[in-house]
């Protein structure tokens, strides 16, 4: 698609968790787009450097910002940050996710409060920084909060911390847009399901038949599929959409 067709040439865009993954393929998804992309990692500096790189070879303008998001002042620095470097904020896109495995018997209260507090609470720590900023400089923005199957169905797998979070997730998106929606601000989500990043591509292949049976389409989906359906939400074609969560998981998740 023309840049100019989905309105996001010229926008400013900030991507968490961009380094590698889902995060990655909608940051390059969206500088193809027209945007410039802030990318966010909480350790490889090597890998945000990259997709800078790559960002930057397509004429964008792109910079790395390190913050763990389980820390409410690095959240924020990373939202100042951006705004210090591209003047404005349009796209926020809460990718970024800690996922731990534990049954719930086991799991202890600082591996309960991180989980919240990256998948929830620097949500709403980025979010109401971005709504704040467009309010005060009376333009429009979207957020795109990246959501997973967990949060509708729950987990039978040891997730029950991060299907928590991700419900979290769902009813923060609704509510927010509700209060924002007549003031120029889009609030949606996109809840996943089995993506195949470098990181789970072993955990697949180990049990491939075991997960594959899980999804009716009987395929793993490509982080550069998610990154398209990202793009649409984030741009012009999608303005009468808000306080939605659209299901990507190959019907994993049927509603």
């Amino acid at each position: 698609m023309e840049a100019d067709y989905l309105g996001i040439k010229g926008k400013k865009a900030l991507v968490t968790g961009s380094s590698r993954g889902v995060g990655k393929a909608i940051a390059l998804a969206l500088a193809e787009a027209g945007a410039d992309v802030a990318v966010n990692y909480r350790s490889s500096a090597e890998e945000a450097l990259d997709v800078v790189e790559e960002i930057r070879e397509m004429g964008r303008d792109s910079l790395a910002i390190q913050a763990d998001l389980a820390y409410p002042d690095q959240a924020l620095n990373l939202m100042e940050k951006t705004t210090e470097r591209f003047g404005e904020l349009d796209l926020l896109v809460n990718n970024a996710a800690y996922f731990p495995t534990n049954w719930v018997k086991d799991i202890s209260l600082k591996e309960w409060q991180k989980t919240l507090d990256v998948n929830l609470t620097a949500v709403f720590l980025c979010s109401k920084f971005l709504v704040n900023h467009a309010l005060e400089n009376e333009k429009k923005a979207k957020i795109l909060n990246i959501n997973s199957q967990a949060a509708f169905h729950g987990s039978t797998t040891g997730h029950a911390h991060y299907a928590a979070s991700k419900g979290g997730m769902w009813t923060f998106t609704i509510s927010l847009a509700r209060e924002v929606a007549d003031q120029g601000i889009n609030v949606n989500g996109l809840a996943l399901g089995i993506v195949e990043t470098e990181m789970v591509k072993p955990l697949l292949k180990k049990d491939e038949e075991y997960y594959l049976d899980r999804i009716p389409k009987n395929e793993f989906a490509q982080p550069e599929e998610i990154a398209d359906i990202a793009v649409f939400l984030l741009s012009e074609k999608a303005d009468y959409i808000t306080g939605a969560t659209l299901d990507a998981t190959g019907g994993m998740l049927m509603r």
